[in-house]
């Protein structure tokens, strides 16, 4: 089930939301304060952030902010009891996809949560058994578990994706990871390859001798 990150001080709120989303089938981690939250979002992968702005250590506002900097794109809805429009103004300009005033009314909240998280899950265009791309956000999910890959990796494990299960040349290899760089040789494509190979438990990356690559299900 889809996992949410949720960062709210107030404890009655935030213990009627926890069971409010645990009867809707969600998993639920609750933050009080935006450190805790910050942290939690480092330690574990999340669907969706739904924020307070007013809460202590770091605001819902400069949170969103650091983890947008970071390249973190998870959809994040926030909850606030603000009326200013140019608080809603800096939310949306930090990255946020939606906004909540306080009171709220909780079916309204879980329609929004749907849509939010349907509209997010119909980017990832294409899927080679468990693993799947979204190219709108960059990154590669193998059982609906983020990779952690460097650029050069997940430009090499989408161009592999792509083929359809054809083999990929070291040429085109080359041309799409060092474009404007001759240097790169069979050995810079190995240690990546290798690398990948390390990570992924659901496909298999095989040697095409003298050809390339390709990527078999």
């Amino acid at each position: 089930m889809p996992k949410i990150l949720l960062l709210e001080d107030d404890l009655l709120l935030g213990e009627t939301l926890e069971d409010l989303l645990d009867e809707e089938g969600y998993t639920l981690t609750w933050c009080k304060n935006g450190q805790e939250a910050l942290d939690a979002s480092f330690n574990a992968k999340f669907d969706l952030y739904v924020f307070d702005i007013n809460v202590p250590l770091i605001n819902g506002l400069t949170l969103l902010s650091e983890l947008r900097s970071a390249d973190d794109m998870t959809p994040t809805i926030y909850l606030t009891s603000h009326q200013e429009k140019s608080v809603m103004q800096e939310g949306f300009e930090n990255g946020a996809d939606d906004f909540i005033k306080k009171p709220f009314d909780s079916d309204e909240l879980l329609l929004r949560i749907q849509a939010l998280l349907r509209r997010t899950q119909s980017r990832v265009s294409e899927c080679i058994g468990t693993l799947c791309i979204d190219p709108d956000r960059f990154v590669i999910y193998e059982n609906r578990e983020e990779l952690t890959l460097s650029k050069k990796e997940y430009t090499l494990l989408a161009l592999l994706m792509e083929s359809g299960g054809k083999t990929v040349s070291k040429e085109m290899i080359i041309d799409a990871l060092w474009p404007h760089n001759a240097s790169a040789s069979d050995g810079s494509i190995r240690v990546l390859i290798n690398r990948l190979k390390q990570e992924l438990s659901s496909v298999e990356i095989q040697n095409v001798r003298g050809i390339g690559y390709r990527l078999v299900s």
